[in-house]
This record gives C-alpha cells, structure tokens and sequence, in this order.
C-alpha cells in the first residue's frame, strides 16, 4: 500500500507572532507539543525568554523554538536532522519574515559534541528545549552531552519532555523548578546550577 507524507500546522500562541501558524510535513517521531503544555511552559519561561539565547534540539516542527522568537528571545539555534523537515524549518521563517533563526542540518547529538570544542557557543544558550522522539535513548544521551558541552549559560534554563513511562537521569548540576504530566508526557523546566544555588 502506498503512503503519502500528510501536513500540519501548529498556532503560535503567544507574543507578536500570535495566532500564526507554522506548518509541517508528517515525519517518524515528530509530534508538536500541544497548545496546552506550551502554554504552561512558556508561563514557566516567561520572564527568562525575552533577549534570552536559545537552542531548539530536535527542533522538529520548530514549535517551541519559533514560539520562543515570538515572545522576545533574541536568537533561537533549531537543530534537526530530517532533510525535509530542515526545509520546512526554512519555509517557516521565511514566512515569519525571521533573521533570527539560525537552522542546521544535521544530527543532534554530533551537533553537541561539536559544540564543546566550539569557544564561541561558551556559556552561550540560556534556554534549551529538549524534546526528542519518545522511547528512544536521545534524550539521556543528550543531557549528558550537553551539560558536558560547556555551552549553557551557568544559569540556563532546560526544558525536557518524555514519555510519563521513561525515567531519564539527568545531571547533577541541574535542578528541577517545575514537572507536570498531561496524558502520556511528563515535562520538567531545569535549572543549569553550576556555580550553586542562588542566594
């Protein structure tokens, strides 16, 4: 039987771009996060997001990159390795009319590696969304890298979604301020706390 690739779209829900809608080509592993959970994450993020550096990992439809941009973050870095989700990425900024997307091809986990090695991504992302396909190892892999990267801010907040039946560690260094389930996701905001606890 032959199958043929379907399209959606998401709705930003937030910001100057409110009400827009990005769209995207039907791909393994590749589910947006819902109006209702971004609507609490970016409540959680609200007074970190404006000016702030962002790195979408496994940008996938881009959602929560592009709804990032809307509400004032100075740069979001979308990372993505399907060919043809790179494209719709690109498609996507072109119509938002954005120069502050910066999208790469490639896969995330080299692209992390790579990052450490790279001393102008130092301490450089105060965001990061974390949310690859579900029932994979990429999101332990992930975390692991990135905090070894070197490239979050001392400061950083980390957003990570999974599955509600997956435990995943992540690192020491990072302390969770918020976690709540909807459904079948469980999703957390971190803090990168490298130099300790705030006073």
């Amino acid at each position: 039987m032959v199958t043929h690739s379907k399209r959606g779209s998401c709705r930003i829900i937030g910001g100057k771009w409110r009400g827009r809608k990005i769209s995207f080509d039907d791909a393994q592993g590749l589910r947006p996060t819902t109006d209702r959970i971004r609507e609490t994450v970016f409540n959680w993020l609200q007074f970190y997001v404006p000016r702030s550096r962002c790195l979408d990992a496994f940008a996938g439809s881009g959602v929560l990159g592009f709804e990032a941009l809307s509400r004032g973050a100075s740069e979001v870095v979308f990372v993505e390795q399907a060919a043809k989700t790179v494209d719709r990425l690109k498609q996507n900024a072109a119509t938002l009319d954005t120069q502050s997307a910066q999208i790469h091809h490639g896969d995330t986990l080299q692209w992390l590696k790579s990052a450490g090695h790279n001393e102008s991504l130092k301490k450089y992302f105060d965001i990061v969304f974390l949310d690859p396909p579900f029932h994979s190892t990429l999101l332990a892999e992930s975390c692991v890298l990135l905090a070894e990267s070197g490239c979050l801010a001392d400061d950083a907040r980390i957003y990570v979604e999974h599955a509600s039946d997956v435990s995943v560690a992540v690192p020491h260094s990072w302390h969770c301020l918020k976690e709540k389930k909807s459904g079948q996701v469980v999703y957390k905001l971190f803090e990168n706390r490298v130099a300790g606890p705030h006073s």
